[in-house]
């Protein structure tokens, strides 16, 4: 149970998401690949007549940022003390390489496809007691299509921290996590202009006016805090003073919550948004989903649907149908927001082209819930 001596996000219990390494044992990123870039036909539920060929294969480093600034809190004294004096980020960074035939389908330290003015860079944010590695199939889609991928390793959240703590629920960091992610993206945008040289496989490599937040679970629900809370985090950072002056233009919900406990941000200008949730999630109930979106006010919002696919099997690759569409429909989300690029058919038809595995909705209100199934609550292996 939580504690009630912090800030909650919402009135529901949160348990924490369990992984099991044999799921990627069973689904491994490159079979992902092979599934979403499909020749036409190949597939039962291919989405290929719309999904380019990967560019690149994926080179992955790890760099660490310390923000000096803030604390981590143990959890697991009460009252809570201070675990840290310092907050480290050990992030991992997903890079375009040239292509590799067969093999490993990422490669460490793999020397950089260079590209003038850089690439698109999406900042990811991973849920509880679980790593970014977790979401490698994902990941590494995003990075052979040309983005840059930034995760951070949230310091209370990673499944050590939590083991750490002897077991305790870690989660009230999660309105620490805004920060870090802010904290994190300004340390890759220095990066990569060379000065420091704190992370020098970023030079070079990132165009700083092309920016997306993404996160599931938790770290969903944490981006959407930076993107759109107006209110003051546990030590003192305001949220929307965070993300001034960072040209963040695109943001993906995958399976996240809205903090009700802030006010909403009132800007004119709001980056894109989409939001994606299945009516089959046992552990995050696509209602809150559905309240973000029909909470954001703006015309440039996306909601994705999903049918029968369960809280993280979409976004790890062991549901290879909803993968695939979460893969390319993402994708195709990210081109046209950070890059401008108008292709037919619009990403409403894109994400309506296999009903039975997901629907998209545009602009004005999410999906009705008037006939969603009632689950019984479970964040274990579903």
């Amino acid at each position: 149970m939580r504690s009630t001596s912090r800030v909650r996000l919402n009135q529901r219990p949160r348990s924490r998401l369990v992984f099991s390494p044999r799921l990627l044992a069973i689904v491994a990123p490159m079979a992902m690949f092979a599934v979403l870039f499909a020749p036409n036909g190949a597939a039962a539920n291919s989405v290929a007549p719309f999904s380019p060929a990967p560019l690149f294969s994926v080179g992955i480093a790890r760099c660490t940022f310390v923000d000096h600034s803030r604390q981590v809190i143990n959890y697991s004294t009460k009252p809570f003390s201070v675990f840290s004096t310092k907050r480290t980020l050990t992030t991992e960074i997903r890079y375009p390489i040239a292509k590799v035939s067969g093999g490993a389908s990422e490669l460490a330290g793999a020397t950089p496809v260079q590209r003038i003015g850089g690439y698109p860079m999406i900042v990811f944010a991973h849920g509880y007691d679980v790593t970014p590695d977790v979401y490698r199939a994902l990941l590494d889609s995003w990075t052979s299509a040309g983005f840059v991928v930034v995760a951070p390793i949230f310091p209370d959240e990673k499944p050590s921290a939590v083991a750490a703590q002897h077991g305790v629920n870690t989660e009230d960091d999660l309105v620490n996590e805004p920060a870090d992610i802010a904290f994190v993206t300004r340390k890759v945008l220095l990066a990569s202009t060379g000065a420091p040289a704190a992370c020098p496989i970023v030079k070079g490599l990132v165009q700083s006016s092309e920016i997306a937040l993404a996160g599931h679970s938790d770290g969903a629900t944490a981006v959407g805090m930076l993107a759109y809370d107006h209110g003051v985090d546990p030590q003192g950072a305001n949220y929307s003073s965070l993300r001034t002056g960072i040209d963040y233009r695109a943001v993906i919900i995958l399976s996240g919550d809205e903090n009700t406990y802030q006010p909403f941000a009132n800007e004119i200008s709001r980056p894109s948004l989409l939001i994606v949730h299945s009516l089959a999630d046992q552990c995050n109930p696509i209602r809150n989903g559905v309240k973000f979106y029909d909470d954001v006010h703006q015309h440039n919002k996306w909601f994705l649907e999903l049918r029968r696919a369960h809280h993280l099997p979409a976004f790890d690759g062991a549901d290879p149908s909803a993968f695939r569409v979460v893969a390319a429909t993402s994708i195709r989300f990210l081109q046209m927001s950070l890059q401008g690029v108008l292709e037919s058919p619009s990403l409403l038809t894109y994400g309506n082209q296999q009903p039975a595995i997901a629907r998209m909705f545009n602009g004005g209100l999410g999906p009705s819930l008037v006939n969603a199934p009632k689950l019984v609550p479970n964040c274990g292996l579903n």
